[in-house]
């Protein structure tokens, strides 16, 4: 279980990182040289939207996942470096629709591309890289990968729009909130690992383990990254924070706290949740905490990322073994 107050600084976070990726650097450098050749713009105008977008980008999770899922499965291959740009330019592309539905500002301390030229151009833009996306993976000989990634693709929308849907809905169970966050973000970490496996000659029970590894971290990703909305604070995650709050979308936490507190708990966390204002975030936080409603949505993170690690332990012993398993700690355990 972490506690809140345990939780590394954003240097920490991004060093403890950089030396998980250290093994495949030489491989994030290619496919980031392939992503910026594909989505070259003869138009000034739109690379300057390109290069925006891609500075908001964080992590590089997923890509990162796809190579060590490779490595630890037979190794690395040309059609790799093409896969984890393609993975890349979804992600970055649900980056700039997510800041859309959420009206999020700032983004990696910078502007969101909604802020800076409004949202009709922001859709545009994410539709634009949604497309090359598609037309990059259709460079591969086969059309598996373009199969498999749109239909990850579409359960991601999907989880959006059942996210929509719920907004409001303040009787949200916990199943439900686990059907989203799978759609949302755990199918894009699963597709990653399947491709990273595949591609390399693994067997179909490896490429089955590692596809549910990646499930399993993305879940466990997304549950971290809905406390960090509540306790995080703006100038250490770089990102417009509460949005959920703002937008009424229930998360792990107050599901908790919603379901097992006092009825005079229930009634005064719902007028809470529905009055929406800035300040709502922090006296959340202290009703949270004392519930142990945190310490619960931390524990089940951390459940995810032990059966992640499960899944990662049962590939033959090597370097990217142990960085797979190592990243299933981070995710739960950063600050950013």
């Amino acid at each position: 279980m972490v506690s809140s107050t345990l939780l590394p600084s954003a240097e920490e976070s991004k060093l403890r990182l950089n030396a998980l990726y250290g093994p495949i650097g030489r491989d994030l450098q290619i496919s980031e040289k392939i992503f910026a050749e594909e989505l070259g713009s003869r138009y000034e105008f739109v690379q300057t939207l390109v290069d925006h977008a891609v500075s908001l980008r964080g992590k590089q999770l997923r890509p990162a996942l796809l190579f060590l899922t490779a490595q630890a499965c037979g190794g690395v291959s040309p059609s790799h470096h093409i896969l984890a740009a393609v993975v890349e330019m979804i992600h970055t592309a649900t980056l700039v629709h997510d800041d859309i539905l959420d009206e999020s500002q700032v983004r990696r301390h910078s502007q969101t591309v909604n802020a800076a030229w409004g949202n009709e151009t922001a859709v545009l833009l994410g539709d634009y890289l949604f497309t090359h996306a598609f037309h990059l993976a259709a460079s591969l000989e086969t059309t598996l990968a373009c199969r498999w990634i749109g239909h990850a693709t579409n359960l991601v929308c999907e989880g959006e729009m059942m996210q929509v849907h719920h907004r409001g809905n303040l009787d949200l169970d916990e199943s439900s909130y686990f059907e989203i966050i799978e759609g949302k973000t755990a199918v894009l970490t699963a597709v990653a690992c399947r491709l990273g496996a595949h591609f390399a000659g693994a067997s179909e029970v490896k490429v089955a383990a590692m596809e549910a590894y990646g499930r399993d971290l993305g879940v466990a990703f997304q549950i971290a990254d809905d406390v960090l909305d509540l306790l995080g604070d703006e100038k250490t995650s770089g990102k417009t924070l509460g949005t959920d709050l703002e937008k009424q979308k229930l998360t792990l936490p107050l599901i908790h706290l919603l379901e097992n507190g006092s009825p005079d708990e229930v009634r005064r966390i719902r007028a809470l949740v529905a009055d929406g204002s800035d300040g709502v975030r922090h006296t959340l936080r202290s009703l949270l905490e004392a519930s142990g409603s945190l310490d619960y949505a931390w524990q089940k993170a951390e459940e995810f990322a032990d059966s992640a690690r499960a899944r990662a332990a049962s590939l033959p012993p090597s370097p990217a073994r142990e960085i797979l398993m190592n990243l299933a700690r981070y995710v739960v355990r950063r600050s950013f």
